[in-house]
């Protein structure tokens, strides 16, 4: 049974605002773990919606993926000196 998007995304925020306390960045595994009923589909359809609008973004070391709470932690361009937008 397919879970409700938005009450997925929410389940998200909540599981990763709880976390942030101790990690303010998690590997996509860690995310499935707010939800143990729903898909991996589901909730990575749910996670990128939330990247979309820009409640969390992607943090990544080149060859790990990670999802942090916008403002949380260091970003990418904080931890590498990235580079500007043009």
């Amino acid at each position: 049974m397919a879970a409700d998007i938005e009450e997925l995304k929410k389940k998200l925020l909540d599981f990763m605002t709880k976390k942030s306390k101790f990690k303010s960045k998690m590997y996509f595994k860690d995310l499935c773990k707010a939800d143990e009923n729903a898909k991996m589909r589901e909730i990575k359809k749910a996670a990128t919606a939330l990247v979309a609008e820009e409640k969390i973004e992607y943090w990544s070391s080149g060859s790990t993926t990670l999802y942090g709470l916008k403002g949380g932690g260091k970003s990418e361009s904080d931890q590498f000196g990235g580079e500007e937008e043009k």
